[in-house]
């Protein structure tokens, strides 16, 4: 999938339809006098639906939609007969889309699984046709109800993406390059900053024919979550992962200060994301020689004491498999 054709935001005007109105017919038949009313209801409006297709990664199809109107329904007719109810509309949408109120803000609901079925805006009842409304003293009522009208909002799909592991990790700190060596996936690398941006998504195959999902989020710079960088748009991604992977090349200024950053922004965007199990990875390492490298670990036991680490290198295909190991147990720990 390109860059171009990655939407994980877009904002829609959605219209249930009317309710059909209620017929003030009365009964004409030969030889019956009087035959009385016989209106029947009009039809219930059109509903909007949100529906989940597992089939689906992103939002692009939406892209251009940006009014989605359901049919109104049929006026009722004579012999009690009911009007048609207005056509439903479906939206279908990829796993992990948050629906939300435009004015408001208020989360409506999320779509978390295949087939999970959500009325977004609710179509108008009918109207009750003058038949419901005889009585001994009213055998020949000319008024019916009219249909109630639909509902109309703007709302906002959001995209999370659903993936087991996130990459965080600061601009060039090889985040790309260890997506596109552990999975099929072909993300752009390139040596200068921002390269990624959008997530992306892979698969890794581990042993026995088992699997799971990784995220490749575009690189967080120091103040993502006040909005500088890309970092803070792609943030949510993040609140799907049950792990995250922070990465830090082994040529970092201070190994410590970058995880304590790319933590701290977290953090401030959303503090549950700390309660996540973490790994840090040390990347690069095949330009670190045994001695450098037993260095960088005393240093790494002291000053992060109770943070996981690893030392691998996706061009050298350095302690990938132990990464995947280590992964695989992370998420399926008990």
């Amino acid at each position: 999938m390109t860059e171009g054709n990655f939407v994980d935001y877009v904002k829609i005007y959605v219209a249930s339809g009317k309710g059909g109105r209620g017929s003030t017919h009365l009964h004409r038949e030969k030889f019956i006098e009087k035959g009385g009313p016989d209106g029947g209801d009009g039809g219930r409006g059109g509903h909007v639906y949100i529906v989940g297709n597992e089939g689906l990664w992103t939002l692009f199809h939406l892209k251009f939609m940006r009014h989605i109107k359901a049919g109104h329904g049929g006026d009722g007719g004579s012999s009690r007969s009911t009007g048609a109810d207005g056509e439903d509309r479906i939206i279908e949408v990829p796993l992990g889309t948050v629906v939300k109120d435009k004015e408001t803000g208020e989360v409506l609901f999320e779509i978390t699984e295949h087939g999970e079925k959500q009325i977004v805006a609710l179509g108008g009842k009918g109207g009750l046709g003058n038949w419901h409304f005889r009585s001994s003293t009213n055998q020949t009522p000319r008024y019916a109800q009219p249909g109630l009208s639909g509902q109309e909002l703007d709302v906002i799909l959001e995209l999370k993406v659903l993936a087991d592991v996130g990459l965080v990790g600061f601009p060039n700190a090889g985040k790309s390059t260890l997506l596109s060596v552990l999975t099929s996936a072909k993300p752009k690398i390139a040596d200068y900053p921002f390269t990624t941006l959008k997530p992306n998504l892979g698969i890794v195959a581990y042993r026995d024919f088992k699997s799971f999902v990784i995220a490749d989020i575009p690189g967080i710079i120091e103040g993502a979550a006040e909005g500088k960088g890309l970092g803070h748009y792609f943030l949510r991604h993040i609140e799907r992962n049950s792990t995250l992977l922070f990465m830090v090349p082994a040529d970092a200024d201070d190994i410590k200060k970058e995880y304590e950053i790319l933590v701290d922004e977290l953090r401030r965007y959303n503090p549950e994301m700390l309660d996540k199990d973490r790994l840090l990875v040390v990347t690069k390492c095949d330009m670190l020689d045994d001695e450098l490298k037993s260095e960088l670990k005393e240093q790494l036991d002291s000053e992060l004491s109770g943070v996981p680490y690893m030392f691998i290198s996706s061009v050298a295909q350095q302690g990938l498999t132990e990464l995947k190991d280590k992964l695989w147990e992370m998420l399926n720990k008990k």
